[in-house]
């Protein structure tokens, strides 16, 4: 267990480290769905999911969870050092810089807005290590829900940048406008 956090009203989270070999045919049914297509792998197959995971998995820079609400799981969330990723190249990296990526399973969703329910939990997550300033994302310019959740959530919206699978918009959210706008919550 990476991290866990009980969410109000909603449920406790947890995130585990991704298996590759025992949860590739759970993400592949994930990445797999129309409703994922920014998340680039439609097209993969169940044994190429377990090899991008292996590698991802072998890399001390990125690190990609399962999300779990109540034991279930809900969701991928990928975190990474931008300066050890394609992004790092295209935008001024800052000490302290933290990328971020989420995927919410296609299926069963329990509340409504989850993404903006469980986000707050997943950058307190990212923010444990208090060298870390600044949430990096960098989501599909033509993937507008993304882009308005983000907005919502307080992130800034700097340029757009081309990635080699994507022509992207880079979006920061400072750890002083996270820690204002989401207090910490109370300890059990």
């Amino acid at each position: 267990m990476a991290y866990r956090e009980k969410v109000p009203d909603v449920g406790e989270l947890s995130l585990v480290a991704v298996d590759p070999a025992a949860h590739a045919e759970l993400l592949h049914g994930w990445v797999t769905q129309p409703r994922a297509a920014f998340w680039g792998m439609a097209g993969h197959t169940v044994e190429e999911v377990r090899e991008v995971y292996a590698f991802v998995d072998g890399l001390a820079t990125h690190h990609a969870y399962l999300i779990l609400l109540d034991g279930e799981p809900i969701g991928l969330f990928q975190s990474y050092e931008p300066e050890a990723d394609p992004v790092g190249e295209r935008y001024p990296v800052r000490p302290g810089d933290i990328g971020m990526h989420l995927l919410l399973s296609p299926g069963r969703r329990p509340p409504r807005n989850l993404t903006g329910t469980v986000g707050p939990a997943l950058v307190r997550f990212l923010l444990r290590d208090p060298t870390r300033q600044r949430v990096v994302v960098e989501p599909d310019v033509r993937n507008g829900p993304a882009l308005h959740r983000l907005e919502r959530s307080g992130f800034t919206f700097d340029d757009e940048i081309d990635m080699p699978d994507k022509r992207a918009q880079l979006a920061f959210l400072t750890r002083a406008r996270f820690e204002t706008d989401h207090p910490a919550p109370p300890a059990d």
